[in-house]
């Protein structure tokens, strides 16, 4: 096929529509240019449930074969568990998903040995390059000695290295909702909640990747409705809901209300600083809300804002040996899962702390979730710097009001904040805004609003 990889390869991973946009032919010379790439003489390679990942996951396996690397193949998993595998087994890993995306969709999340993210600059745009030179002038040469494809099963081991993160040994019962989107989740969670004090409710835990109940992307509202009104129905006193490749998850409570990201993180970030002793840095990303930074300060620990994106929180607890981080978008990483991100571990956390309490998980996170959020609102512009820079115009100079430039335009007073980003793929702008009341909120938002659409 022609490919276009200028339309799949992205800042953190390949990603486009199979086999339109790609195929296993292209596959299986990923698999040889990330052997070169990463110079590794074994590699580990898993795939969720999409009907093409097991042929693009062999494939990817072949091409790295050819070139004399052994892949230990772990077949079905959640990017957590080959994230659990790279790091377990200290080696480079390729997970076939993705995500959330719709069924015809595939992609490839890659990382080095240990869970080290793989983007842009740290191998990906290497890989793309070696792979366009290939399509050129033809194929690498195929070594006299093929590497070994071998396979493994991790889910018993990341289960139990799962568990021997949270001590979930003196919870009470609980009874709990799991919709796993017809997703990996539905792989995981009963091998990760096994022998624990917990009646599990399954929603959607047939493996499907054309995704026939609703999308596996629980961020969005529409696709947790059903998670609400069996967590009604069923008087549970918790909902979790994951995405497709199950590696972020999503809190409802005992009422079926959202539990935000954001007060997730809090609670576990102040978790994970008394596992620590009271001390360690915890990164947020700058449009969590105000509670994270509070919450961690207030439980010894050190806040460090970073820019939106996956290989920026990895990036910065690296370097600082941060504890964990968290993100808006339920993404939780962990310095004890080599920093890489388990919504699993986050929900062992939450069900640990509700467990560990007589009362209902409404009353548990109203501690975590002190300010009024208005969620992220997309903005379709012409000209996504102008906009920027006639809110730039609009708060510049007034009195009490700081503004920053992270990423996008954080503008922040005492009472509330926003902040404008530019997406990288589409003529939006996405805004995020708080305060510390619902009128405020709504003021600030509608605000930045008429200007953005102005």
């Amino acid at each position: 096929m022609a490919a276009d990889l200028s339309q799949i390869v992205k800042a953190y991973d390949v990603r486009g529509v199979v086999p339109d946009q790609w195929d296993e032919t292209l596959a299986e010379q990923f698999g040889a240019a990330f052997a070169r790439v990463t110079g590794a003489a074994a590699i580990v390679v898993g795939h969720d449930m999409r009907p093409s990942s097991p042929g693009l996951s062999g494939a990817f396996a072949r091409g790295a074969a050819a070139l004399g690397v052994d892949v230990t193949e772990i077949g079905l998993c959640s990017t957590d568990q080959l994230y659990y595998a790279s790091g377990a087994l200290d080696l480079p890993g390729a997970m076939f998903t993705a995500s959330h995306n719709p069924a015809q969709y595939n992609g490839i999340k890659m990382c080095r040995a240990g869970a080290a993210p793989v983007g842009q600059d740290t191998g990906l745009a290497d890989i793309r390059a070696l792979v366009e030179s290939w399509l050129a002038q033809g194929a690498p040469p195929s070594l006299t000695a093929a590497g070994a494809l071998t396979r493994r099963e991790t889910l018993d081991d990341y289960a139990a290295h799962l568990r021997s993160l949270v001590d979930l040994s003196a919870i009470r019962p609980l009874k709990v909702v799991v919709d796993a989107g017809n997703g990996m989740g539905g792989h995981t969670v009963p091998t990760v909640f096994e022998g624990l004090p917990l009646t599990l409710v399954p929603m959607y835990f047939e493996l499907d990747g054309t995704f026939p109940n609703h999308e596996a992307n629980p961020l969005d509202p529409a696709n947790i409705v059903d998670l609400q009104q069996r967590v009604r129905a069923e008087g549970a006193d918790i909902g979790i809901a994951f995405d497709g490749d199950a590696d972020r998850c999503f809190v409802v409570d005992e009422n079926g209300d959202p539990v935000s990201p954001s007060a997730i993180t809090a609670l576990v970030a102040a978790r994970e600083l008394a596992k620590h002793g009271g001390s360690g840095t915890v990164i947020h990303n700058l449009i969590t809300s105000w509670t994270v930074p509070e919450v961690v300060r207030e439980n010894g620990g050190t806040p460090v804002r970073t820019r939106v994106g996956h290989s920026f929180i990895k990036e910065e607890m690296a370097k600082s040996g941060a504890i964990f981080g968290g993100e808006h978008s339920a993404h939780y990483y962990f310095r004890d899962f080599w920093n890489a991100d388990t919504g699993m571990l986050a929900a062992l956390h939450v069900l640990a702390a509700l467990g560990g309490q007589q009362g209902p998980l409404s009353g548990l996170v109203e501690q975590y979730d002190r300010y009024v959020g208005s969620g992220e609102i997309n903005s379709t512009v012409a000209d996504q710097q102008a906009r920027l820079a006639a809110i730039r115009a609009a708060y510049e100079g007034q009195d009490g009001v700081t503004l920053d430039e992270l990423d996008g335009l954080t503008v922040t007073t005492a009472d509330w904040w926003f902040n404008v980003r530019a997406s990288n793929t589409e003529p939006l702008l996405r805004l995020n805004a708080e305060a510390r009341d619902q009128q405020t909120m709504e003021k600030t938002r509608d605000a930045a609003l008429a200007i953005i659409r102005a």
